[in-house]
């Protein structure tokens, strides 16, 4: 019966060897893509604010796609919603004939990033010096449509960012970035412009928005899963 005992010991002992290998495997998996989310709030810098951009903080949500080029590199594709808001009441300023403005506006932007990590990002591949959390900043291109009193206006915008993330899990990433976004427009407000009744060029007279998330990714897409390179 001992013997027995014994055989069942280790018999059980190694399964659970053999079915803890491919949890080891896995976690040096190496992945291609994340998609991911975020929630968190939004603000404006423009006509209406020129100091603290969350000053009255909105809602703001956006999606993610990234590929990975390698643990430190990234192009992030983002879609992204806002809610802005902005009141004169903030300025402390008098505006010719004594006028009070506000607006309300809902901006959906769309934007290319590339996203660099500070650290090599990741877990596993010890060789490769790999941390779980990393800072990390992005810079891109985009576009924005803002709709605002029943009207709607488009610019193009140059969003940039930083951030920190941290593996939870071995394909899940969490996050809080802050973003602020130049839009190469002054209409984000609604057709509030030169209230001053001052002209100014088109570079410098031009709307900013920011968002602080926080943000939630899974990783997929295994970059070489038959074979034992990994880029």
């Amino acid at each position: 019966m001992n013997l027995m005992q014994r055989f069942v010991s280790s018999l059980i002992v190694g399964l659970l060897t053999i079915l803890a290998v491919p949890n080891l495997k896995a976690q040096e998996e190496n992945y291609k893509f994340d998609i991911g989310a975020g929630i968190g709030m939004s603000g404006y810098l423009g006509d209406l604010n020129n100091s603290n951009p969350f000053k009255r903080p909105g809602f703001a949500g956006d999606l993610s796609f990234r590929y990975r080029f390698d643990t430190r590199w990234g192009l992030v594709t983002n879609l992204g919603y806002s809610a802005l808001s902005g009141n004169s009441k903030d300025l402390g300023s008098a505006f010719p004939n004594n006028e009070t403005y506000s607006f309300k506006s809902s901006i959906i932007d769309i934007s290319e990033r590339a996203e660099v990590n500070f650290f090599a990002f990741g877990q596993g591949e010890s060789y490769k010096r790999l941390r779980r959390w990393t800072p990390y900043m992005s810079v891109g291109i985009g576009f924005v449509l803002a709709s605002c009193d029943g009207q709607t206006n488009a610019a193009f915008t140059i969003p940039m960012s930083l951030g920190v993330k941290y593996k939870l899990k071995e394909r899940i990433n969490l996050g809080l970035e802050f973003n602020i976004t130049k839009a190469f427009g002054d209409h984000l407000d609604g057709e509030i412009a030169d209230l001053y009744q001052v002209k100014s060029s088109f570079l410098k007279n031009t709307d900013w928005y920011s968002q602080i998330a926080l943000t939630i990714s899974y990783e997929f897409g295994l970059r070489c899963p038959t074979c034992h390179y990994y880029d």
